[in-house]
């Protein structure tokens, strides 16, 4: 029996995901790497893929603040997201059958980590424009953990209540955020690495992770019992990796029907959404 041959049941993944739905995806991209193969990330084509894929809300970083050009690559997100917010916003229950919504985007500020005094000024900006969060690309931007501009950074974002998303090896990229009592979110954090991001977040309560390479067989639940969902995020890439893998992963989970939903928004709404104080 074989699907070639027409006798074999071919595998369904929608089948397996059912009726999940995420209310805010953490990790989110508009834009192209110019220097690796890959889709041109224009924000409609993002937007089409996210709402294929039952994504209602997208926290989006900009590739062009990332590796070009930091303030108008922050300000062309900022600007287009603030409009939107109201009409793309809207409860699917709400819409009508058929129409096409595209999905809520929530800013996230860019630094240049190779650039800490203007990184440091940019986080004051983005604040005062009311941006609730910062992703830092330290992979891109060819620095490293140990960095004095990491740490400064991290204090800086700590003070003034951003959430910070960051990529690297969270084996070595807690170091910077250690004992600022800062919430961070590691969007990096492979199932070969789970072990080290546990033993660090058992000790900083803000450190969340994304589920995106939490994959092996075990990895959500392990999280989950020893921090709790709630330190759980789901996080797609989306268009620079395929959103439908961490969520069947989620889907086919051995978590509660209400951690699952923690999971796929619930978490990331209240880190990234709740009223500033």
């Amino acid at each position: 029996m074989a699907i070639e041959d027409g006798s074999g049941i071919p595998f369904d993944a929608w089948r397996l995901v059912g009726g999940l739905e995420v209310a805010l995806d953490v990790d989110v991209l508009f834009g192209a790497y110019p220097d690796r193969d890959g889709p041109p990330g224009a924000p409609e084509q993002v937007l089409r893929l996210l709402s294929g894929h039952r994504i209602r809300a997208a926290a989006v970083a900009s590739l062009r603040a990332a590796l070009f050009d930091v303030r108008s690559g922050n300000d062309e997100l900022i600007t287009r997201a603030a409009p939107e917010v109201a009409p793309a916003g809207t409860p699917a229950a709400e819409v009508a059958p058929g129409a096409a919504v595209d999905p809520e985007v929530v800013p996230v500020g860019v630094v240049d980590l190779r650039d800490p005094v203007g990184a440091a000024r940019e986080l004051e900006r983005l604040a005062a424009e009311g941006v609730r969060a910062v992703r830092l690309f330290p992979d891109e931007q060819g620095v490293e953990a140990g960095f004095p501009s990491v740490r400064h950074v991290a204090r800086r974002a700590a003070r003034l209540g951003l959430v910070v998303l960051t990529g690297g090896d969270v084996r070595r990229f807690w170091q910077p955020f250690a004992g600022l009592g800062a919430e961070v979110v590691f969007l990096d954090t492979h199932f070969y690495h789970l072990g080290d991001f546990l033993v660090a977040a058992a000790e900083e309560p803000g450190f969340h992770t994304s589920t995106r390479l939490l994959n092996s067989p075990d990895a959500l639940e392990l999280a989950a019992a020893e921090l709790g969902a709630d330190r759980l995020l789901y996080g797609s890439r989306a268009p620079h990796y395929e959103p439908l893998v961490p969520l069947l992963r989620l889907a086919t989970s051995g978590l509660k029907p209400e951690e699952i939903a923690a999971v796929a928004g619930g978490n990331a709404e209240r880190l990234l959404r709740r009223p500033q104080s």
